[in-house]
């Protein structure tokens, strides 16, 4: 159904700030085309990308803060926006405005929501954002976000063609980095989102969104939460890693419990992760090492220390080249713009 996660975004107060955090922190490239803000939309929004090429590297990372202006282009937004504050907790360190999707196949996913009588709202068009923006858990009628549809993950849907993805992106294999320089960051490869009931997001993912899981659910004993990959059709995008803590205390357990669910880490990988510690200590950005962490499969893991990142949980680990597709596990009844330009983006 998906193919790819657009971004990890940040919503955050002032989003022009983060992203200067980000770029210096952790060297992700900007440039002010990617840069967003249109004025009967209020706010104001980031694509940096941690490779130059989308071809290379789709998902991208975007801070996003919202202004408290009038919101011509979109009147439900600002309380559907409230209601996701809400829902998440304002003092939540890490909080989304939507895990935004990506598919080619909008209509057949529109048509399924409506025949079960699913909650859903398409914003309307303007003349800055002329194509289809799709959340769900909420109506025009009702626009406050609640969790029947999508198990928390506060799903938006996006259609792939205005973006204008490079023809490459979609070829196979992937396309990977050339001479890539030691240090250097090649793609996001997952975004982590806590979840109280793994089971439960899962049958409404399987039954709402026909969105499964790229194979069995698994359950790191390390890490102390058990975890189900979500498949794209695109390898080289980022998973969504949909987590349950098995434990109280250790960090995916302390974090739920004292924040509760909603974004968790966001992964890079790396060329040379050595490298990369010493681009990091140059900076002055302070971390830790994982020198075998289960969730990379025993490999060594960089942690950013998030009181250098306002919060946000930043991960490093050695790049390998994507694998190909992997066909979904499950069903329903088991599981209760071109390279260097401005594109059409998720907005809001």
């Amino acid at each position: 159904m998906f193919q790819f996660l657009l971004t990890a975004d940040f919503m955050v107060p002032d989003a022009d700030a983060t992203a200067a955090l980000l770029v210096k922190t952790l060297g992700i490239k900007e440039h002010p085309r990617w840069r967003q803000a249109f004025p009967d939309h209020p706010y104001v929004a980031h694509f940096l990308r941690v490779h130059k090429s989308l071809a290379v590297a789709p998902t991208r990372i975007e801070p996003q803060g919202h202004l408290d202006k009038p919101n011509h282009g979109d009147p439900h937004f600002p309380a559907f926006l409230k209601s996701l504050e809400t829902f998440q907790g304002e003092h939540r360190p890490i909080k989304t405005h939507s895990l935004v999707l990506i598919t080619d196949r909008l209509d057949d996913l529109v048509q399924r929501l409506t025949r079960r009588r699913l909650p859903f709202r398409i914003a309307p068009m303007t003349p800055e954002m002329p194509w289809v923006r799709l959340w769900v858990g909420v109506t025009p009628e009702n626009p406050h976000y609640e969790p029947s549809v999508d198990g928390g993950l506060c799903v938006e849907v996006l259609p792939v063609d205005p973006l204008q993805m490079p023809a490459e992106t979609f070829t196979a294999p992937p396309p990977e980095p050339r001479d890539p320089a030691p240090g250097e960051l090649v793609r996001v490869t997952a975004r982590g989102v806590l979840v109280r009931d793994l089971d439960d997001t899962l049958r409404k993912l399987s039954t709402n969104l026909d969105w499964e899981p790229a194979g069995p659910v698994e359950h790191l004993r390390e890490e102390g939460y058990r975890r189900a990959r979500m498949a794209f059709t695109l390898p080289h995008s980022a998973s969504v890693d949909v987590l349950e803590p098995t434990v109280w205390d250790g960090e995916a357990g302390a974090y739920l419990h004292s924040w509760g669910p909603g974004p968790y880490y966001t992964r890079i990988s790396v060329h040379d992760l050595e490298a990369k510690a010493a681009d990091l200590e140059s900076r002055g950005t302070p971390f830790t090492w994982v020198r075998e962490s289960e969730s990379v499969g025993g490999a060594s893991l960089i942690k950013v220390d998030p009181r250098a990142l306002d919060g946000a949980l930043f991960e490093f680990h050695e790049h390998h080249a994507a694998p190909l597709p992997a066909t979904p596990e499950g069903d329903s009844d088991d599981r209760a713009v071109t390279e260097g330009a401005s594109h059409v983006q998720s907005v809001q």
